[in-house]
């Protein structure tokens, strides 16, 4: 669809597996070898499809931990591998989840994956200082265009957004001011972060209680 803000038009897209990690250096490559530097990473590739923790199998566990830790550790390692090299350094941010702070029924493997990328997002920042910076955005519900096909306007949609203390949805365009603003130079003292955009969090349900 038609963008809402005027963007560049000098686009390039590199198809990969990022599970694979020679795959994602490879697309790291071809991106410096195409724009000539490399100065911001989002890790923003995720997910994960419901499963019982009881009953998930091996393989999909392990995909899921591939693509939500082990994908994002690729990037950044072959991003680090030329951002250090360059005048100015660079700025990568992974993209969290608040299921990385709390219990994440159904979502074992993804909230246990998006744990571990805040305590890679840490050690990467203090390891990789001062050229380097990493930081963590952590997200809540998002309206994606999947996500409004799949709450739509009704009443459970209703429901979710009175539960968090800004009253809506997160816009994809929340989380890309904070990336735009990590990745500019009035951040450049920040690394190690983790910034939520969450709205607030989740209201606990005894403050509905009478």
């Amino acid at each position: 669809r038609e963008a809402e803000i005027p963007l560049a038009t000098d686009w390039h897209f590199i198809a990969a597996d990022l599970r694979d990690g020679e795959a994602a250096w490879a697309a790291v490559d071809a991106a410096v070898e195409r724009t000539g530097r490399l100065d911001i990473v989002v890790n923003n590739a995720g997910g994960s499809p419901p499963a019982d923790s009881a009953e998930a199998s091996p393989k999909f566990t392990q995909r899921i931990v591939e693509l939500n830790l082990l994908a994002p550790y690729y990037v950044a390692q072959r991003a680090h591998h030329h951002m250090a090299t360059q005048t100015g350094g660079g700025s990568i941010i992974n993209i969290g989840s608040v299921v990385s702070n709390r219990p994440s029924p159904t979502t074992a493997a993804y909230g246990a994956a998006k744990a571990g990328l805040k305590q890679l997002t840490t050690t990467l920042a203090m390891e990789w200082a001062p050229t380097v910076r990493v930081n963590t955005i952590t997200v809540g519900l998002i309206l994606t265009e999947q996500a409004a096909l799949f709450y739509g306007e009704g009443d459970t949609r209703r429901r979710i957004e009175d539960g968090i203390p800004m009253g809506r949805f997160a816009m994809p365009s929340d989380v890309g001011d904070i990336a735009v603003w990590l990745a500019s130079d009035l951040a450049s003292y920040v690394t190690g972060a983790e910034i939520a955009a969450h709205g607030g969090g989740e209201r606990p349900p005894f403050l509905g209680v009478e």
